[in-house]
């Protein structure tokens, strides 16, 4: 090892054990508080560099490899907390902090998760710890003025070993790219009331959280303050709303196209291979050395004291499934040293040493079967808390009913999440949304099958009277329109029907006022599918290709046709407007777009009311000014502050 300008050894992670020695040694201690010096002079790594503390230089290299270690160890859950100030180059002559294990009095759950889980489990721990949610306690505390720009961060976790220590491989799991980018596109969140619920909301920006507000009367945005000063100003802004102009000019005038679901839709892993590269999950601490298998060894080993567990099934949850025998005895070994590792006094005889566990080791010669126990009062730590097995709870349920994971594991979470409810007390389960993302209606996935297998279906639906009707259909596309789900079908399929359900197959013959043709399309809302079922053709059904914009005419004869103007041109807003005609309109643009729910399109303006300066016609504009100024006289409003954006 090399020698320092003092003498001294520089300090060295040749063997990847002062972490855990540090953990060792503040295990053994607790309650005890230990100072720097005492840490220094008990950890073997880092007494060989810095011995004694005896001059500035030692200090401060000293603080720095600690907090470093400090840090790796908080980030999979182990805190360590200190007292007296910290060191710093104005603190000569003073000792250091002393430190010593957080170990919480909470109680922890601890599951047992299968490997089938793991997929679901990662993809469910990735969402909520994207949604920051304050804490009971946190909640009775003055938060610090943060700016609304600020990305959310998920909080510092309650000390615990967490999922990972129970659930070894869960950071190497893949997070399906659709996931990811939604969660990800929403970097704020805020706390809204509705109904007497707190919903933890994840938002792309204030425009969006206004959205979400407004779609549910009587909701109430309860923090941050940032996000309420936010909404009032749009409120104040669609409050003085301009009546526009609604000629229009087909000079230079486009239209917005839609995207829609068909059946030559790649999915979404497929639609774009550049992109298609593997995301893990950012809570995980895996990077694959073996500093970091060792650790997540020993908290797996913490959570299941005196549980057994063979060689090959550790090697295949730490280090990967075997392609070989060959392998497989390798990875073994792997396992069996580091086992050796956790379980080795260090060469001084004194206690700074990594002796985790005490191991049954006739057990495991014999049969190759490791058994842990003692594990110097980790085990306190180990599992998850009940606060954040409720907001996974309620990531898993979400999951179960959105199109965001693959339909195989939209079946495991709901599997999951009955298992897991049972364990968080009923009102416990926080609620999350991610704004403007309708969760996925039931019949979605059949459908979308349907489509993509080119076949019929056999559905039954509730009509605009609200009677229960049965159709045989073919459906051709699913889009978005006004934040909800619909699916075009084609219906003039009575050749292509089995005989046995050709009463079923309904061409309706009543003329479209909108476009003078038979109503040969229809197009629905997938909420009111209540079952359907995917029948093979018996000849293939050729559907015409019609564009959403005439789609939506088909759909809303009673529609309004509807026009604003923006202060500037090529908002992004306007690009998710299906069938939306723009044109040019100094210093914005002007849109047509023929609207079938008046509260959305209420909602959209009041929403976007930064940039929209005009509405037409008046009864539209009427009902966005009275909604807005109905918001502001609900409760007194803070006084607005700038904002960032």
């Amino acid at each position: 090892m090399a020698e320092g300008s003092n003498g001294r050894r520089r300090f060295s992670d040749k063997w990847g054990k002062h972490e855990l020695d540090v953990l060792a040694v503040l295990s053994s201690a607790f309650p005890q508080w230990l100072t720097s010096r005492q840490i220094a002079q008990r950890v073997k790594a880092y007494a060989d560099s810095y011995g004694e503390l005896a001059d500035q230089a030692a200090k401060a290299a000293f603080a720095k490899q600690f907090q470093r270690d400090r840090a790796k160890l908080a980030a999979m859950g182990i805190a360590i907390e200190s007292r007296q100030p910290e060191y710093s180059s104005k603190s000569e002559g003073q000792d250091f902090a002393s430190y010593r294990l957080q170990l919480g009095d909470e109680p922890r759950i601890r599951l047992r998760f299968e490997q089938e889980d793991l997929p679901v489990l990662a993809a469910a721990n990735y969402l909520a710890r994207s949604i920051s949610v304050s804490s009971t306690q946190s909640q009775t505390v003055t938060p610090q003025h943060v700016s609304r720009t600020t990305p959310r961060v998920p909080q510092t976790p309650i000390p615990g070993l967490g999922l990972d220590s129970i659930a070894p491989g869960l950071g190497t799991q893949t997070i399906p790219p659709a996931l990811v980018r939604v969660v990800d596109s929403r970097r704020f969140a805020a706390t809204v009331d509705v109904d007497g619920e707190n919903i933890n909301v994840a938002y792309t920006d204030s425009d969006d959280l206004a959205m979400f507000v407004l779609e549910h009367p009587g909701a109430v945005i309860v923090s941050p303050q940032e996000a309420v000063d936010a909404f009032n100003r749009r409120l104040q802004a669609a409050s003085n709303m301009m009546l526009a102009d609604r000629s229009s000019d087909d000079t230079g005038s486009a239209t917005v196209a839609t995207p829609t679901i068909t059946s030559t839709t790649l999915e979404p892993e497929d639609a774009d291979p550049k992109k298609n590269h593997q995301k893990k999950s950012g809570t995980s601490f895996q990077t694959g050395s073996e500093v970091d298998r060792r650790l997540r060894l020993m908290l797996f080993l913490s959570a299941h004291l005196g549980e057994e567990f063979s060689l090959a099934e550790l090697a295949e949850r730490f280090i990967g499934r075997p392609k070989s025998d060959d392998e497989l005895k390798k990875y073994v070994n792997v396992i069996h040293k580091d086992i050796n590792t956790l379980t080795t006094v260090s060469d001084d005889g004194e206690m700074a040493g990594s002796q985790f566990f005490d191991i049954d080791w006739s057990l495991l010669d014999a049969e190759g079967i490791v058994s842990a126990t003692n594990s110097l009062g980790l085990e306190r730590l180990a599992g998850i808390s009940p606060q954040y097995l409720s907001m996974l709870t309620a990531s898993v349920s979400y999951l179960a009913h959105s199109p965001l994971l693959p339909e195989a594991q939209r079946t495991q979470a709901a599997s999951l999440y009955q298992r897991l409810r049972q364990l968080v007390k009923p009102g416990e389960t926080p609620w999350l949304s991610l704004t403007g993302y309708e969760l996925e209606p039931h019949c979605f996935s059949v459908v979308k099958r349907a489509i993509s297998t080119e076949s019929l279906l056999d559905m039954e639906y509730t009509d605009g009277a609200g009677r229960t009707r049965r159709k045989v259909v073919a459906p051709s596309k699913i889009f978005v329109d006004e934040g909800v789900y619909y699916a075009a079908v084609w219906t003039d399929v009575l050749d292509a029907t089995p005989e046995d359900r050709r009463k079923f197959v309904s061409r309706d013959q009543l003329i479209n006022k909108a476009n003078g043709k038979p109503r040969t399309w229809q197009v629905l809302r997938l909420a009111r599918i209540e079952h359907a079922e995917v029948i093979a053709p018996v000849k293939r059904v050729d559907i015409p290709d019609m564009p959403v914009s005439e789609l939506r005419k088909w759909s809303f004869d009673n529609g309004t046709p509807a026009v604003f103007i923006t202060d500037q041109p090529d908002l992004p807003f306007i690009k998710s407007m299906p069938g939306a005609t723009v044109e040019p309109c100094s210093p914005g643009e002007k849109v047509h777009i023929i609207v079938s729910s008046d509260s959305w399109f209420v909602a959209f303006c009041i929403a976007h009311a930064r940039h929209i300066t005009a509405v037409a016609p008046e009864t539209l504009r009427t009902m966005i000014v009275a909604r807005a100024q109905r918001e502001l006289s609900l409760g007194t409003r803070e006084e607005d502050t700038p904002e960032e954006e």
